[in-house]
């Protein structure tokens, strides 16, 4: 092997040969750079042999004129290494041909023919025309290299080329761009390997996106050609063996399938020959049919259309659903039209019709919803809902048991009304809200059979507005209010509700006097007022508590149906009344540094527009009570003087485990005073209910009736039983203790290994609370019974809640209270129970609930009604089924001790009804596999043996699709339904129903 071995060179003698080699090239640019110049102006600068020796008034040949390119047609790039430039170009030389100056035979220089010429040369107006093909710059980048083809202007791009030009972007393992047809051309490659495609093209304009084997694409008229082409629109993925782009970006298919999989090998989809996608607004297909699991399937259409969703709102038509229900037939439910005039506003009107069977027809039923939004200010909604849907039999009034009763709807048309409106807070405006509730008491009951709905006994409806006066203490609210109870009947309707109320006021500053920190600058005054008017149809009882008896009226209390035919009857029902409500604060005090004194006075009046007048009729041994019109008032006032501390006591251990345990206790004391009203003629009515042979009023004891019974004076209440009424009666002077505990244990902390925590708070009581109260003015029962209350969380799992009350008074054999203390009588005994409750809840959850929601959406298909064979939407419902805790569950006892003040009887269940309350409920969730929960909830009435609406559920995932069912094995709904669909709400309509209940089998 040879070897040649350079000396080494010094740095002046490299720089000496740099200079040289730079001399060398300057001198060859010099010599070539002339010769270029001639070779490229020679055909343009070169006149005519003929030009020297032309005739004498003859005109001057033209030179011959070059048509150059374009500037703005655009140009291939140069390959690498070649300039774009062809020739070299010198100062001072112009390539353009000069013109002919050559004077005639007047002297004058001639005319130059060939620019006059110009403006006619239909050459050059093309060459204006012309426009370029490429209107932007497209811009090419590849990691692997570049190749161009100059003369055919072919650029070839490989591994991870892209392609941008304006908005839209090209991404492929190799492209190749043509710019003189302006079209570009997307491949991909197969792996020799994982024999699979790589580097799938992928096309991308505006919103849209395309995967593909192969993409061409043209630049010119924006069409392309897409094989094996894949693209998302909405929820929905198209899939077509050739899909044909159109510069209006209609998209024509051959081939398609359709499915809301996102798999690349979709569980399910809907396969056409021929299809038509308009982005963002539909899908348009031919003859289609279902494939589930690669399995063609029977079930199609001639023709399909599947609206896509997009970013705005649009008015059009919604597709019912079509299906059949076992009680009411075939039935087409949800049709309609939805009109969005703008951003803010929206009307979606639908409607349900069934065909029945051969014995009725099946119903038919009519929503109307309207949405509405104002930024910054409100929102809300509205739905009115009207049915009339003949039914055999619901729910009666004996319960959701094992044992109940069923019977006929009065009528089958039924209505429901829904309004909810909430607004944005802003500072120093108003707030207007609304929350309605009403309908047809027994909508419900007929129209589903969801537990939470079926059995919901009562609804609320208010609207209300409330504002805050600028630079003022006052603020005000006018309501209005509706309660409506589904299962008595009862109905309460409240219009207006006025309150007004003045924050605390300090008469001091109004004065204008500089506070100084003294007592008597404490002193301060609220006022609050509220003013009503009641509307109810429940026209209460006439008795006396005294036990005289009662002329005229019902002694048991009814209901007026609520129509416009008893509008009469109702509006005497009303009642109207106007509080007033005076606070006087009194400045609190300390005594002996740790005891809090907190005097306050109050006074109130109530405004009334009629009261009751009463008479004693002798002859009917009764009395009679007049309803007299006019302007009354019932006054009251009271004064309160409490005194509250708190004790702390601390025990120590020196144990390892228990370091200490602390007991908090805050007694209160309150005294009370209030004066004795029954004498005040405003307020009682002083009644004889007695006279003599000459018709006047005897004293107390003077006689007895024919029933032995004394004719005494009685005093009544000129407004008993009316709005706002206030229990004014008899002198208080009441003294009331109540005693406030919390015990804590601060145990050693195993789970501390870093000793940042060595000891945790165990509460061994939240509370354990006692409350009496002694009246010295009252005539009779004067100490109150005694209440007593424990609570405590126990491990943050068991919830315990104990309350109980004691009586200390005797009682008879009808079970009434007796004014003689129980250490009176013959067994001596300091309290008797009258009442307890308890209430146990434990909380089984191996795995803590995380934070996220559960990973179903909300937009999947609703679910079906077992009763009504229509869909109803999950978005009613606030519950995630949570697929990543394998099991919890919940258990709930409940027992309720009373003691009757009548002689106890054996109820309808043969024991002795000590215990009104016993039950036992528990709920709870299973994870039987990754995508399949159990979940039930079951509710035992221990007293009656039978269970109260057990519910079985359960919900298996399947990728995009869900199964959900649910068991009732007992009560008023038992049966089961069962629902396989679709999770996107594109196609909640492709699902199979399964419902069998007691009503539809």
């Amino acid at each position: 092997m040879l070897s040649f071995v350079f000396p080494p060179v010094s740095e002046p003698r490299r720089r000496q040969w740099a200079g040289w080699a730079l001399a060398w090239l300057v001198l060859l640019l010099l010599v070539s750079g002339p010769a270029a110049l001639a070779q490229a102006t020679d055909s343009t600068t070169k006149a005519p042999a003929t030009q020297g020796k032309r005739r004498a008034g003859s005109v001057p040949t033209q030179p011959a004129r070059v048509i150059s390119a374009d500037p703005n047609e655009p140009q291939s790039p140069p390959p690498p290494g070649q300039s774009d430039v062809q020739t070299t170009k010198q100062p001072g030389i112009s390539r353009k041909a000069a013109p002919s100056l050559t004077p005639d035979s007047t002297g004058l220089a001639r005319r130059d023919t060939s620019r006059a010429g110009r403006q006619q040369d239909s050459l050059h107006l093309a060459d204006l025309k012309r426009r370029s093909q490429i209107e932007t710059t497209v811009k090419y980048r590849a990691t692997d290299s570049i190749q161009f083809d100059v003369t055919s202007k072919v650029a070839r791009l490989y591994s991870k080329a892209a392609v941008d030009y304006g908005e839209m972007n090209m991404k492929a393992d190799m492209i190749v761009v043509d710019y003189g047809h302006s079209t570009v051309i997307a491949n991909s490659r197969t792996d020799s390997v994982k024999h699979r495609l790589i580097g799938k093209p992928v096309f991308k304009q505006s919103a849209d996106t395309y995967t593909a084997e192969e993409i061409a694409y043209n630049f010119k008229s924006k069409r392309g050609l897409i094989s094996k082409a894949i693209t998302q629109n909405g929820e929905g993925y198209i899939q077509s063996e050739t899909a044909k782009r159109q510069a209006d970006n209609t998209i024509h298919n051959l081939g398609t399938t359709y499915t809301t999989c996102n798999l690349e090998h979709p569980h399910f989809y809907i396969r056409a020959a021929k299809a038509k996608v308009i982005p963002g607004k539909a899908v348009i297909t031919g003859p289609f049919h279902m494939v589930i699991g690669d399995v063609p399937l029977p079930l199609g259409l001639p023709f399909g259309y599947f609206p896509m969703q997009h970013g705005g709102r649009g008015s059009g038509i919604i597709i019912p659903t079509f299906g059949q229900a076992q009680d009411r037939g075939y039935y087409l439910s949800n049709g309609g039209y939805y009109w969005a005039p703008n951003d803010y506003l929206g009307l979606r009107v639908t409607g349900d019709i069934y065909a029945g069977n051969a014995e009725r027809f099946g119903g038919y039923g009519i929503n109307t919803e309207l949405t509405y939004n104002k930024r910054y200010r409100y929102r809300g909604s509205a739905r009115i809902s009207y049915t009339n849907r003949p039914t055999s039999s619901i729910l009666g009034t004996g319960g959701a048991t094992t044992a109940t009763d069923y019977v006929a709807p009065p009528t089958a048309q039924t209505f429901w009304i829904t309004w909810n409106h909430t607004p944005t807070p802003t500072p120093g405006g108003g707030v207007f809200s609304a929350s309605v509730q009403a309908g047809s008491s027994f909508y419900n009951r007929v129209n589903t059979l969801d537990p939470r709905r079926y059995l919901a006994a009562a609804f609320n409806s208010t609207v209300s507005y409330s504002k805050q006066m600028r630079h003022l203490p006052i603020n005000y609210s006018i309501q209005a209010s509706q309660s409506q109870n589904v299962q008595t009947g009862v109905m309460d309707f409240t219009l207006p509700n006025l309150s007004v109320g003045v924050a605390r006021q300090y008469p001091y500053q109004w004065l204008g006097i500089r506070p100084r920190g003294a007592w008597y600058e404490q002193f301060a005054v609220s006022y609050n007022l509220v003013a009503q008017n009641q509307l109810t149809n429940v026209v209460a009882a006439r008795s006396l508590a005294s036990g005289i008896p009662l002329l005229g009226g019902s002694t048991t209390a009814y209901n007026i149906p609520v129509s416009f035919a008893n509008l009469t009857p109702l509006l005497r029902n009303a009642q109207s009344a106007a509080q007033h409500q005076f606070q006087i604060t009194v400045p609190s005090a300390t005594l002996f540094h740790h005891v809090q004194v907190q005097p306050s006075i109050s006074y109130g009046e109530t405004w009334y527009a009629k009261s009751l007048d009463y008479k004693y009729i002798r002859e009917a041994q009764a009395v009679r009570v007049d309803t007299m019109p006019g302007f009354n008032r019932q006054y009251s006032y009271s004064a309160n003087l409490s005194a509250t501390t708190t004790f702390y006591g601390q025990l120590n251990f020196k144990s390892n485990k228990i370091k200490a345990i602390r007991h908090k206790v805050t007694p209160s004391l309150t005294y009370s005073y209030s004066p004795d009203l029954t004498k005040s003629t405003s307020v009682y009515q002083t009644l004889y209910v007695g006279t003599d042979q000459n018709g006047q009023s005897i004293g107390s004891g003077a006689l007895r009736d024919s029933y032995g019974r004394l004719l005494d004076p009685r005093s009544f209440s000129r407004y008993q039983g009316f709005l706002l009424g206030q229990s004014a009666g008899g002198a208080v002077s009441q003294v009331a203790v109540s005693v406030q505990n919390q015990i804590e244990m601060k145990v050693r902390n195993k789970q501390d290994t870093t000793g940042t925590q060595e000891f945790k708070k165990v509460s061994l009581a939240d509370g354990i609370d006692l409350s009496i109260a002694y009246n010295f003015l009252a005539d009779s029962f004067k100490l109150s019974g005694l209440n007593l209350g424990y609570r405590v969380q126990i491990a943050k799992k068991l919830n315990v809640l104990v309350s109980s009350s004691f009586s200390f008074y005797q009682r008879d054999s009808t079970g009434r209270l007796l004014n003689r203390y129980l250490f009176e009588q013959k067994n001596i005994r300091l309290a008797r129970l009258t009442s307890a409750n308890l209430s146990l809840g434990y909380q089984f959850n191996p795995v803590a609930r995380p934070k996220s929601k559960a990973n179903i959406p909300r937009a999947v298909a609703p679910s079906n009604d077992p009763v009504l064979g229509s869909p109803t939407p999950i978005a009613m419902y606030a519950d995630y089924i949570d697929f990543d805790i394998p099991w919890e569950a919940s258990v709930q006892y409940t027992a309720s001790y009373t003691t009757a003040t009548a002689p106890i009887r054996p109820s309808l269940y043969g024991i002795t009804p000590i215990l009104s309350t016993n039950s036992l409920t528990a709920s709870g969730s299973v994870k039987l596999t990754e995508n399949l929960r159990l979940s039930t909830s079951l509710n035992f009435d221990l007293r009656a043996g039978t269970f109260v609406y057990p519910v079985i559920n359960f919900t298996r995932d399947l990728h995009c699709w869900q199964i959900s069912g649910m068991w009732m094995p007992v009560g008023v709904t038992r049966g089961y339904s069962f629902t396989i669909a679709a999770k996107s709400s594109l196609l909640q309509d492709l699902k199979l129903n399964r419902n069998r209940t007691i009503l539809n089998r």
